[in-house]
């Protein structure tokens, strides 16, 4: 049996540019966030307009509830976690996910305190987005969640 070596690899290596590369590859690519966080999405609609805002991802579950993906490179901010609340409350979503590839101790704390006081039909996802590359074998990427 052959096994490889892995290493990270920087996120731009993969996809230069958040909004032009990696959005619509993970539009394209659904699934993998789906497996990853146990869940169904089904057609995402990417840069969801909400008034003069645009949301990354709009998409649905299984019970075609809307659900809205922040997506961002670098540390987590108190930017991003604002916009999720807005999607969320502008969208009708009981869902979000954001998608970060450095999330602070601070915002893993707001998330799951989000979880724990919100009412039950109401998530928080905080999704830990890296890349690998197992040499000799083959270059993927992976989420990790929270």
């Amino acid at each position: 049996m052959e096994v490889g070596r892995v290493e990270k690899v920087d996120l731009r290596e993969i996809w230069k540019n958040e909004a032009k590369d990696f959005i619509p590859w993970l539009e394209d690519n659904i699934e993998v966030l789906s497996e990853s966080l146990g869940m169904k999405h089904k057609s995402a609609e990417r840069e969801k307009r909400v008034g003069t805002l645009k949301a990354d991802i709009l998409t649905e579950d299984d019970f075609n509830r809307p659900v809205v993906i922040e997506c961002q490179f670098g540390r987590s901010d108190h930017d991003h976690l604002g916009k999720i609340l807005t999607y969320m409350t502008n969208l009708d979503c009981k869902t979000a996910i954001w998608i970060c590839t450095d999330p602070r101790p601070e915002h893993i704390a707001a998330v799951n305190y989000l979880n724990e006081t919100t009412p039950l039909d109401i998530s928080f996802y905080l999704v830990k987005l890296e890349a690998i590359r197992i040499i000799g074998l083959v270059t993927r990427a992976s989420v990790q969640y929270n």
